[in-house]
């Protein structure tokens, strides 16, 4: 056994396991805080979704009437507008809102629309070209 061993070899007999522990601990740490930081931002892809069609929903005023007809349905028939509406939908027009001179087909919520046919309402949804995908339906008071 050689007992005049030099320095640097008794510097680097202690000084590598100090370094392969401390890259084990480095190791372990970083992975701790991607998996805490993963696990805080993990969310549904369905949810990520409703909140941003939430941020882009908007609230239309105006007439729920039919494609047909639009906001001036034929006074000779002998019906108001809402029984006009409801006539032309059911023979296959589809529920439009006008605002102002501008028609936005209306897509969901049906029931409702048939409630409010022919008035004037709040439509609250998402515009995408010129139809409304409808999340919900009031009436104006």
């Amino acid at each position: 056994m050689n007992k005049h061993r030099s320095w640097l070899a008794l510097i680097t007999l202690c000084v590598t396991p100090a370094l392969v522990v401390a890259l084990g601990l480095a190791i372990l740490f970083a992975g701790a805080a991607v998996a805490f930081a993963a696990s805080n931002n993990a969310r549904p892809a369905a949810t990520a979704a409703q909140e941003t069609d939430k941020a882009r929903e908007r609230v239309f005023a105006g007439l729920i009437t039919d494609e047909h007809c639009g906001a001036r349905h034929d006074m000779d028939s002998g019906m108001n507008p809402t029984e006009c509406t409801k006539m032309c939908v059911r023979t296959g027009s589809k529920f439009v809102l006008v605002v102002g001179e501008k028609r936005y087909a209306l897509v969901g919520g049906e029931n409702q629309f048939d409630d409010l046919a022919g008035q004037r309402a709040n439509v609250a949804g998402i515009l995408d070209g010129n139809t409304i995908k409808v999340s919900s339906v009031s009436s104006v008071q």
